[in-house]
């Protein structure tokens, strides 16, 4: 087997009460899905944000915190979440991953640095390497008609020394 099927899991652990909170299983590198309560005009509903858990501060303590990070319509996004918080539903741990840091504050440059690797990809995809060879000939046609239109519409001008017999039978 390897690490990586080791590390899912397959059925998602779940923290409801503060008592399940403390001894809760939720280490760095975790993918984790924080519900938390939301209050709208009298009504509460639950507002699910899921990604990935890149620090835990203050262990299991009341300040206990934890960040979580996603990628939500290209930008970064991070929320700092206290354990213990009233109004945090539950927690569910839906994937582990096995990591080498206590803090994976590393994961900003690395996503920043991906971003721009996949923006020069698709310039140099848009070159031309991404047309059919019937587009590359229809533009390619498109070129040729244009420069020809252009020979037409100026002719070429070739200057003329003018002597001055010339330019006396020009001026009588």
């Amino acid at each position: 087997m390897t690490a990586a099927k080791k590390t899912a899991t397959k059925t998602p652990v779940v923290a409801k009460t503060d008592a399940t909170r403390k001894d809760f299983d939720m280490r760095v590198g975790d993918t984790v899905k924080v519900y938390q309560k939301i209050q709208e005009k009298g009504k509460t509903r639950l507002q699910v944000f899921e990604g990935l858990v890149l620090a835990r501060k203050h262990g299991s303590e009341a300040g206990g915190t934890f960040t979580v990070r996603k990628v939500s319509g290209g930008y970064g996004v991070e929320r700092i979440f206290p354990l213990f918080s009233p109004n945090i539903d539950k927690i569910e741990v839906t994937k582990r991953a096995k990591v080498r840091r206590a803090k994976l504050y590393y994961i900003r440059d690395k996503a920043a640095k991906e971003i721009s690797k996949r923006m020069k990809m698709e310039m140099t995809k848009r070159d031309s390497s991404h047309l059919t060879k019937a587009e590359a000939a229809r533009l390619e046609a498109e070129e040729a008609a244009a420069e020809a239109a252009n020979a037409v519409a100026e002719p070429e001008v070739v200057a003329e020394v003018a002597t001055p017999e010339v330019v006396e039978t020009a001026t009588e």
